[in-house]
């Protein structure tokens, strides 16, 4: 799997590499059918297997935060599952105050890396 090394390439842009279309628009929402064509197109693998790799890996990021544990991707950021406590709320319609109840919601936190990079393809410039 030599050409993994191309997958942190930071002169590849997000939005404008082409994945699972003759080019894809920018703008739109990636797809797990998008994440499975560029698997097979860059790994080498099967269209099947690379739909089972990518399939295998939600599906277990997915039971971790279900379990409440914190997800950190290295250079990517982290998923992390918290609770929150009930409150009241209101209906925007009728003003009516509503009672909401506890809950756990999940986060993502973008490493440093990950926002740098964001930076980058954007052309803002920090600070």
């Amino acid at each position: 799997m030599s050409q993994s090394s191309d997958l942190s390439d930071p002169g590849v842009s997000i939005a404008t590499t082409a994945i699972g279309r003759k080019t894809r628009k920018t703008g739109t929402a990636v797809t797990r059918l998008d994440l499975v064509e560029a698997v097979y197109r860059r790994v080498g693998l099967s269209r099947a297997e690379s739909a089972r790799l990518v399939e295998f890996v939600l599906q277990e990021i997915a039971d971790w935060l279900g379990r409440g544990e914190t997800v950190k991707l290295s250079a990517f950021g982290s998923f992390v599952v918290r609770s929150k406590g009930p409150r009241s709320g209101r209906n925007p319609k009728t003003g009516v105050e509503v009672p909401i109840g506890p809950r756990r919601v999940m986060v993502f936190k973008p490493s440093a890396v990950l926002i740098e990079r964001l930076q980058e393809l954007s052309g803002v410039d920090e600070g």
